[in-house]
């Protein structure tokens, strides 16, 4: 397809030639019989040589007329300069002329495909089907994307609404348990300190929901920057689980800790407790009452490797696919008292990545293990 179209091309540019070459002939022709002979007298002065000869044929002298070529060498010259530099002229402005037509005519066939559902090959002529098949591969792209933020938006949208609807349990056991306190001044100490703890444990939730609230609102995962400081990953991780306990303890659950003494991690210190975090409070979210979460640290070579096992109900390919997105969750019916708002393992993969580390998921009977790797220096 595109050799002919470049023998087209060639053949109609040697086509304009030719007219051009004919038309000024013409011309030259016309302002001859116009002048009355004029250009071919002014030829025969200037470019011809006449001088007396013997002539065989008649057995005398006779009138020869015979070009002078040295000075009609100039004269083509200058007249293939002229007609060159015509030829070029009329090419550029035949060219510019191509071109705004063929750019009005893209113009037209681009308005039609974007207003349109049909396929780039029916809105685009044959000629520029190397167009059509880019402009429909961005096309495809542009939906693709759009879907994606469609569904994002749309899950960002339903986590609002759970977050908004679960702030007003805990909100509403706290203000109860007050009023409580406060119109009953007869109420048992130890009745007080039970209703005293569960206020405060509503309160401690209503803080973790507004801090969602705040995640959803302002984080954005290419805006976190890292301060590099060498820490004890072994102390990191113990003192994890120690601040774990009051959640391990709540649901029966034990963690256990797999790792050599002392050691040693170069990494931002705040952003490597949030992923580890992020990744225990998962763990314990989606395990099973009274199991037990393992934590493993595997150093070899300059990577270290640190498991997170827990069992739970086993995940499908499909969510593992999309466990690392924004906003999404594993069960979007499930209340958010039970899970986040589904930012934590989206946080967690850009901050491994960003300490140019790798993080994946894989379940298997009722077995889930997040492995994060980090270079060791």
């Amino acid at each position: 397809m595109k050799s002919n179209s470049k023998l087209k091309s060639g053949l109609r540019f040697v086509l304009i030639y030719a007219i051009l070459l004919i038309s000024m002939l013409i011309i030259f022709w016309f302002f001859d019989i116009v002048l009355n002979g004029m250009f071919v007298d002014w030829f025969a002065n200037n470019y011809t040589t006449i001088y007396s000869e013997y002539i065989p044929e008649i057995g005398q002298f006779g009138v020869i007329q015979r070009p002078n070529w040295d000075t009609l060498k100039q004269l083509l010259i200058i007249a293939g300069a002229c007609i060159i530099l015509i030829a070029m002229l009329i090419v550029n402005l035949y060219a510019k002329y191509k071109v705004r037509k063929n750019t009005k005519k893209i113009g037209k066939a681009l308005h039609e495909y974007i207003l349109a559902e049909n396929d780039s090959t029916e809105a685009f002529p044959e000629e520029y089907s190397d167009i059509a098949a880019q402009i429909s591969d961005i096309k495809t792209r542009l939906r693709s994307h759009e879907q994606i933020l469609k569904a994002e938006t749309a899950q960002k949208n339903d986590l609002i609404l759970y977050l908004a609807h679960d702030l007003k349990t805990p909100l509403a056991s706290v203000i109860g348990y007050l009023n409580l306190l406060k119109d009953e001044r007869d109420i048992p100490k130890d009745l007080q300190e039970k209703y005293i703890s569960v206020s405060l444990g509503k309160a401690e939730r209503l803080e973790e929901l507004i801090n969602e609230f705040f995640d959803i609102a302002r984080f954005n995962l290419t805006d976190i920057s890292l301060q590099y400081s060498t820490i004890n990953l072994s102390r990191l991780l113990q003192q994890l689980i120690y601040e774990f306990k009051p959640m391990l303890e709540e649901r029966g659950l034990t963690c256990k800790l797999d790792i050599t003494d002392d050691l040693m991690l170069r990494c931002d210190a705040d952003k490597i407790q949030r992923a580890f975090d992020n990744l225990l409070r998962n763990a314990v979210t989606y395990s099973y009452p009274n199991t037990e979460i393992n934590i493993a640290a595997y150093p070899q070579d300059n990577n270290i490797t640190i498991n997170f096992t827990n069992h739970g109900d086993t995940i499908s390919s499909e969510n593992l696919k999309r466990i690392f997105e924004q906003f999404y969750r594993l069960d979007m019916s499930r209340s958010t008292s039970s899970g986040g708002a589904g930012l934590g393992l989206a946080i967690t993969k850009r901050i491994v990545e960003l300490h140019r580390g790798s993080i994946s998921a894989n379940s298997e009977n009722n077995l889930i293990v997040f492995s994060v790797t980090l270079p060791l220096l």
